[in-house]
């Protein structure tokens, strides 16, 4: 049983986590049971995010009976869900229609590293009752990230609300007294239940199609995202050279932060 909080006491709100894993990849074939340090990757997910404090329950959910097999092996939830789902999104609304939950957090089977402690910000930050989705957003440190079209960037308003999120260069940078920080968005999301249930039926967006995006749906639907800064990146796993950095970062780590232990 987790430890009382605080919050606990002041009555915080129900979060359930779900980890869609598909099997199938463009860049790299079956990702969630790729090998890091002898466990399966989406073990060092699922690890990860049952060390969060103020998620509840954790599911995994897909479509594929090797990784339901996987997964169960080493003791986790796994609902099945349908092969026509087309986004993480759709099958992370499927996996919690029939369940009670105040707030849904969305991680995927490719963060083996994400941060407990940043799951945990983020659903926190659902206390605000003007956010509907919550996601978190780091400081981009360098000139060829900034122009490259894989890592998306987010802007936002004075009170932290998603303005645009965009793989350009945002906001366009010409000559000017004051300096931007620009953040890039890091593609974890915390929604309210109703809320996901009711983006995961909305047709997609023109500026969701342009950009290749599904954010920004909500944001043409009128949902308000609030972004959370966050100090560190995570380290997502989309090609056979991301893997490799992966594997070479797990082993680095000390025993205190291997989230796969």
């Amino acid at each position: 049983m987790k430890r009382a909080r605080e919050s606990d006491i002041l009555g915080s709100m129900t979060a359930i986590a779900v980890i869609p894993a598909r099997y199938g990849s463009t860049r790299l074939e079956g990702k969630p049971l790729a090998d890091i340090l002898g466990r399966p990757m989406i073990q060092w997910v699922y690890n990860a995010v049952k060390g969060a404090e103020r998620v509840d329950h954790v599911i995994v959910a897909t479509d594929d009976r090797r990784i339901e097999h996987t997964a169960k092996g080493f003791g986790a939830e796994v609902v099945m869900t349908s092969s026509g789902c087309r986004t993480g999104t759709e099958r992370v609304a499927e996996a919690v229609k029939g369940l009670t939950a105040d707030v849904v957090v969305n991680v995927q089977a490719d963060e083996p590293f994400v941060e407990p402690a940043l799951i945990d910000t983020l659903v926190e930050s659902m206390e605000d009752e003007s956010a509907h989705i919550a996601t978190p957003m780091t400081p981009l440190r360098d000139e060829e990230s900034m122009n490259n079209p894989n890592v998306v960037k987010v802007v936002t308003d004075r009170r932290g609300f998603a303005l645009y999120f965009s793989r350009s260069p945002i906001p366009y940078r010409r000559a000017h007294k004051r300096a931007f920080i620009l953040y890039r968005h890091m593609g974890i999301y915390v929604y309210r239940k109703e809320v996901l249930l009711e983006l995961s039926g909305l047709s997609p967006t023109p500026l969701e199609e342009a950009e290749g995006l599904e954010q920004l749906r909500a944001l043409e639907y009128g949902y308000r995202i609030k972004l959370v800064e966050w100090a560190r990146d995570t380290i997502s796993v989309d090609t056979p050279e991301d893997l490799e950095d992966a594997r070479r970062f797990a082993q680095g780590l000390k025993p205190w932060q291997d989230t796969g232990r």
